[in-house]
């Protein structure tokens, strides 16, 4: 296949995983809570990249991997329960939206925590694409309701972990092979979320109820296709075509997470798609060079 093609394939593919990720929690919250649903996705995460982590622990130094263990719980435990949580209340179509405001919080923690250098393009993108999600807050009724305030606001502080993730690797791990974080931290995750489950009472549903099946197994399908096997598709992406392309996966997830949005009957405001619209212009303004 050509080159070309095959990153394009690539890039197609993740964007349609990453993009179901968001109506996938929401099926698996039919029958399960959030604490349960974030809990299978690390889980299965974890058992299917344990054969990537025996080889990572043995070339992972030591003194590198209370960091990784640290990328593990910023870059994917603590969003995947507070994307969760939010989607309780908001739509999945909201939250895939609102997902798009990452690569904005990488500009903007690096430059508060990591002293990145920040040119007054990137600082235009992001004060554009801040003004985008501030139209996304408001653009439904009951929007404004502190209720709903609160539940959306649980996706920006698991954008900003993303967003402090990124940094954190970039500036702590750039020695360390990517498929190597991604194994040993999705792994070290493999305890605390059978505690959860465990302690949730996940264990005492009952096995041969239908729904609770499909609960499970959408959560279980979020970890394995949307965490474990679309990370490692990144990773093969950023390798063949570099980090600028890779990270152009920003603007075709949200409009997947709106599909789906739509096929399950959610509604989407013109201002809504307005809102997205901005937020995806602050993050081209903010990344081009």
């Amino acid at each position: 296949m050509n080159s070309k093609l095959y990153n394009w394939l690539l890039f197609l593919i993740l964007c349609f995983i990453w993009g179901s990720s968001f109506i996938l929690m929401k099926e698996g919250l039919k029958e399960l809570t959030a604490y349960e649903v974030a809990a299978m996705r690390m889980l299965s995460a974890g058992v299917i990249l344990l054969p990537f982590a025996l080889k990572g622990f043995r070339a992972i130094q030591r003194k590198d991997l209370v960091t990784i263990i640290i990328t593990g719980l910023l870059g994917s435990f603590i969003p995947a329960i507070l994307f969760c949580v939010a989607e309780t209340k908001i739509d999945s179509a909201l939250a895939g939206m609102l997902n798009a405001l990452t690569p904005l919080f990488v500009i903007t923690v690096g430059a508060l925590f990591f002293k990145s250098a920040v040119q007054w393009k990137k600082l235009l993108g992001v004060l554009v694409g801040f003004s985008g999600m501030l139209l996304l807050f408001f653009s439904k009724e009951g929007s404004t309701s502190p209720g709903n305030l609160l539940y959306a606001s649980l996706i920006l502080v698991a954008t900003f972990c993303y967003g402090l993730n990124v940094n954190i690797i970039s500036h702590r791990l750039k020695h360390v092979g990517s498929l190597n974080i991604a194994a040993v931290a999705f792994v070290s995750l493999i305890i605390p979320s059978l505690l959860i489950l465990i302690l949730s009472g996940y264990f005492n549903h009952s096995f041969s109820d239908l729904s609770f099946i499909k609960a499970s197994s959408a959560s279980a399908v979020l970890g394995i296709f949307g965490t474990a096997v679309a990370s490692i598709l990144f990773y093969m992406l950023m390798k063949r075509a570099g980090p600028l392309f890779s990270s152009m996966v920003t603007y075709g997830i949200p409009f997947v997470a709106v599909a789906w949005g739509l096929y399950a009957g959610e509604t989407i405001t013109f201002f809504q798609m307005a809102g997205l619209l901005i937020i995806l212009l602050g993050v081209y303004l903010a990344n081009r060079h």
